[in-house]
């Protein structure tokens, strides 16, 4: 499965996570944002994309170990199972930068991703990603404007 994953530059860039080369994705209170979270599988491909001012596709990562029990979360710190509607993280490991961000105008205009949720639940995320999107947005990374 892929995946795109939102974060704010300013709170956690693709440039610190480049140097940090692993993280755990934490944060992510959206009930079906979680639900995603909770559906991610080792070895699942990530996009990730910068929000705020950018608003671009920046990087490229994967995901390292399986959702598990939010550490932070108070009601669930002392305990080695979840419940089911507990906040869950996932780690990742960082990939590699794409060849060229990719803004959220590009995709905007693109009629191809007109039905990816990144484009239709735009507060979203966590946003699962299909093959075929995630090979256009990739081509579209590798494409010279």
């Amino acid at each position: 499965m892929n995946w795109l994953l939102k974060t704010e530059p300013t709170e956690y860039s693709a440039d610190q996570f480049e140097r940090d080369r692993r993280c755990t994705w934490d944060g992510v209170a959206n009930a079906l944002a979680q639900k995603h979270m909770r559906a991610m599988r080792k070895g699942d491909r990530v996009l990730i994309y910068h929000t705020g001012n950018q608003k671009c596709v920046v990087a490229v990562a994967e995901v390292a170990r399986t959702a598990y029990p939010d550490p932070s979360h108070e009601s669930d710190a002392s305990h080695k199972t979840s419940k089911p509607n507990s906040p869950v993280v996932v780690d990742l490991k960082f990939n590699k930068r794409l060849a060229r961000p990719v803004p959220l105008a590009d995709l905007r205009a693109d009629k191809r991703l007109a039905d990816w949720d990144l484009l239709r639940i735009g507060r979203l995320s966590v946003v699962p990603t299909s093959d075929e999107v995630w090979n256009h947005v990739i081509s579209l990374s590798e494409t010279d404007v």
